[in-house]
């Protein structure tokens, strides 16, 4: 007969010993076991709860020449994997996973978020039982991840795409072997002016999160920011014109003057000429006429020749200042609301990179009203000379008059 009291010892110092691994149990169990005499193995496993196999197991441990240092767990031993004992349940979560290749149209998680959670409610529903953590497992096994959208697809392309940018190219060649200026512009994302949120995460003390605004509704006493880039492609400088009007062709035009006034005419002291290369639409499009009289007038005021090179359309995205400007200036104010235009100005101006990118920026408080009427008498004053490959998109500006103001 057990001894009552000696399986309560036992089943005492088991319960005092929760951090032991699986091997470390084992080999106890069987010293508990050698310890009690004969009927060691059943009174263990009364006290502990543990199979007989398992106390069996760590007395033969003891006795055989074991390496401690070896697998916890004997080979072969423990649950087999869930798609062993359900070999149809890897092809069923791939199916629903991409259901528009494998699986059901019908399926009730296809127009769904696939969470794991609503996976596993599905994959038990057909008859494959699983909890949501091991459909994550089984997912990241599979190569799969989680994700976000990405913007590849560029909608239909012109038949010159390649041959615009080849174009450009060549002109960018020329006129930085001749040591003239080549600048990048384009308008960035507008942005509202106060206490909003602004995507991304700044480090800040735990549990502290900045408060901002529940709902993203303008400020009409604050109003929105409108900055207008030019990148100095050659310097890798740029310069930020933050509006607060309207993002029209003056608007434009004025970041660009205000550029070389501070920046551009001192890089560039025997400057004759400026190649702007732009996007295909917006303040700066080709079929902008005020675009081309703003142009104009300021050729007139500095005495240079400006050549301009349209980017094809849908390719925005390969504008320089995109991705050596703006994208830096997003990184570097991200997490933090932009509370004010010299909030703005100042986060903008303080944007630098590994590779040395310099940039100013200042708010530009004028008034740019929209609706501007362009006549044709007007436009046909513009001293415009279309290039032969593309006039509508590569044209130079000549000045009516030379009063170069650097």
């Amino acid at each position: 007969m057990q001894d009552a009291g000696a399986i309560r010892l036992i089943r005492e110092k088991y319960l005092a010993l929760p951090g032991m691994d699986e091997r470390q149990r084992r080999r106890w169990a069987g010293a508990e076991a050698r310890a009690y005499g004969w009927g060691g193995v059943t009174a263990v496993a009364a006290a502990t709860g543990l199979a007989r196999n398992t106390v069996a197991g760590g007395l033969h441990e003891l006795d055989a020449a074991y390496d401690p240092g070896g697998p916890v767990r004997w080979p072969g031993g423990g649950r087999p994997p869930c798609t062993e004992a359900d070999p149809g349940l890897l092809p069923a979560l791939e199916a629903l996973v991409d259901p528009a290749t494998r699986g059901d149209p019908e399926s009730p998680l296809r127009w769904t978020c696939k969470s794991t959670r609503k996976l596993a409610a599905e994959l038990t529903r057909q008859g494959h039982p699983v909890s949501d953590r091991t459909v994550a497992r089984l997912l990241r096994e599979a190569g799969y991840s989680l994700q976000a959208n990405r913007k590849t697809r560029e909608g239909s392309s012109h038949p010159d795409r390649d041959a615009q940018f080849g174009f450009i190219n060549d002109r960018v060649v020329g006129f930085r072997r001749r040591g003239q200026p080549v600048v990048s512009v384009d308008t960035k994302k507008k942005e509202l002016v106060g206490d909003f949120k602004n995507a991304g995460r700044e480090w800040r003390p735990a549990g502290q999160p900045e408060a901002v605004r529940v709902h993203d509704f303008i400020d009409p006493t604050l109003g929105k920011a409108i900055p207008y880039g030019v990148y100095d492609v050659a310097r890798n400088q740029g310069w930020v014109s933050v509006g607060t009007d309207h993002d029209t062709a003056r608007f434009a035009v004025a970041a660009i003057g205000r550029w070389w006034g501070r920046m551009g005419a001192a890089g560039f002291p025997s400057a004759r000429e400026v190649l702007i290369t732009a996007d295909g639409g917006g303040s700066n499009g080709p079929r902008n006429r005020l675009w081309k009289v703003a142009l104009q007038d300021w050729a007139d005021e500095t005495g240079l020749r400006v050549s301009v090179c349209h980017l094809p359309p849908g390719t925005s995205k390969w504008n320089k200042v995109e991705h050596r400007l703006f994208c830096h200036i997003t990184g570097n104010w991200r997490g933090r609301p932009l509370v004010s235009h010299d909030a703005i100005v100042g986060l903008i101006a303080s944007t630098t990179t590994a590779a040395g990118l310099v940039v100013r920026a200042e708010l530009d408080t004028g008034r740019y009203p929209t609706g501007v009427k362009v006549t044709d008498e007007e436009l046909a004053a513009v001293r415009l000379t279309p290039a032969g490959f593309h006039g509508e998109w590569n044209y130079t500006i000549s000045p009516r008059k030379r009063t170069c103001s650097k």
